[in-house]
């Protein structure tokens, strides 16, 4: 890699890793160590491919969604970080709606969790997640539902009015 190259992925990483280590953050089920190591996984394979890479956020992205469903094939059983058991008692409704989601989504599998962020979170069509994921667009959309179901399951309190109209309780 000439200087050039190299600034344009040093340019790259300072002014893209927020974002992308708030995604690996979601993908990892909210564990800051493995988000950080997911990161940067993703990010020492794009360095080896910098000159083809064409479009470096989606290939980074693209690495580290099937880095997370390798793992999670490899492991078969989901490391997650506990969050915290009370939410600050700030008067947010978004904090402590952010704090259930984050507790319900460490506790789906890696696929899961990188189908809804890519549906969801990154408001890709079906076609592009099963592309990125190397499966059937029947394969995301049945996950989807079961990710969805699975949510209602581990997190019935986001179906509340309260917590939707954020209401006090």
């Amino acid at each position: 890699m000439d200087a050039a190259e190299e600034r344009r992925f040093r340019e790259f990483v300072s002014v893209r890793s927020p974002a992308l280590m708030r995604l690996a953050f979601l993908l990892t089920g909210g564990d800051p160590h493995a988000a950080e190591d997911l990161l940067q996984g993703a990010l020492t394979k794009t360095v080896a491919r910098w000159r083809g890479v064409e479009l470096p956020e989606a290939y980074v992205k693209q690495v580290m969604y099937r880095q997370q469903v390798s793992w999670w094939r490899r492991r078969r059983e989901t490391a997650m970080a506990e969050p915290p058991e009370e939410a600050v008692a700030d008067g947010t409704h978004g904090a402590e709606l952010r704090i259930v989601m984050r507790r319900a989504l460490a506790r789906l599998t890696a696929r899961q969790r990188a189908v809804l962020v890519l549906r969801y979170y990154e408001d890709l069509p079906e076609a592009e997640v099963a592309e990125i994921l190397g499966c059937s667009v029947g394969t995301v959309r049945s996950t989807t539902h079961r990710s969805l179901a699975r949510l209602r399951v581990l997190a019935p309190e986001l179906r509340e009015p309260h917590m939707i109209l954020g209401e006090a309780t």
